[in-house]
């Protein structure tokens, strides 16, 4: 069992790393969770602009808003990042929330998908990459085929090509929660 998610066969956490409202990124979870099956639960963290910055003085006695986003992570079987990229790099937000987690292993053998919706973008997967494996996350990387320009969740949903993209990225997690399962059995 993994926290209070007992009865789902997965369920997994969205965070994005933009906090504009209407935020293509945003969009891309809502369509993967609408585009996702029955069994899987997919829960949009939206408190990373809550989180404090990172002080490694206060992580022994880290405030509520931390122990929440550690809570999501450690509950959740799997992780689905979408993240614009900013000035060629990580936006600060969401490195600020990743390095919360840095020293407490939430992600550790976590499989984590990372969805670009931006294919202009070349530098943000790899520093995601490179962050969450040296935090031993099990990363698997998407770009999506989506055009530079604003996209809402109808057209995401509508569009072939990128719905087939999105629920690949699912069966990806899938499947790794599946075989860390069977690893675990063993």
């Amino acid at each position: 069992m993994v926290g209070g998610n007992w009865f789902l066969r997965y369920s997994f956490l969205a965070v994005s790393g933009s906090l504009r409202v209407g935020s293509v990124n945003g969009q891309v979870l809502k369509t993967v969770n609408e585009l996702s099956s029955n069994d899987v639960a997919i829960t949009l963290f939206e408190g990373i602009g809550a989180l404090p910055h990172f002080n490694p003085d206060h992580e022994a006695n880290p405030p509520a808003s931390v122990l929440e986003w550690r809570a999501a992570l450690h509950d959740a079987h799997a992780v689905i990042i979408c993240s614009p990229e900013y000035a060629h790099g990580v936006p600060g937000v969401l490195k600020n929330a990743l390095d919360w987690v840095v020293g407490t292993g939430e992600f550790m053998d976590k499989p984590v998908a990372l969805i670009n919706a931006s294919p202009s973008s070349q530098f943000v997967l790899p520093q995601l990459t490179e962050t969450l494996t040296v935090m031993m996350g099990n990363v698997h990387a998407v770009t999506l085929s989506m055009i530079d320009k604003k996209r809402d969740g109808l057209s995401l949903r509508l569009d072939d090509t990128v719905s087939s993209e999105l629920r690949a990225a699912l069966a990806t997690l899938m499947s790794a929660v599946d075989a860390g399962r069977e690893e675990a059995e063993a």
